[in-house]
């Protein structure tokens, strides 16, 4: 399941530069994740960067994109280039 930063966010500029799917962007307000391009960390780190640096926990799962791990794996492979 892709992360998602809800309206909590206090723009710390912490999160983006620990991406490292480049998946994390600043709109006018807030900054965002791309849930096609978030793989959680999957296939780079144990657990995700941008929810062990947030100060103040506005980053949980979204759950408008469930997917398993397998399921991240396999887009990590997809964005790498690593994939058969």
């Amino acid at each position: 399941m892709a992360l998602k930063i809800t309206d909590d966010c206090i723009n710390c500029d912490v999160c983006e530069p620990e991406c490292p799917n480049d998946t994390i962007s600043m709109t006018p307000e807030i900054y965002i994740i791309d849930p096609l391009k978030c793989t959680e960390c999957v296939g780079h780190f144990d657990t995700p960067q941008c929810v062990e640096v947030c100060p103040v926990d506005c980053i949980p799962k979204d759950p408008e994109h469930e997917e398993s791990y397998e399921q991240l794996y396999q887009k990590y492979l997809r964005i790498s280039g690593e994939a058969d």
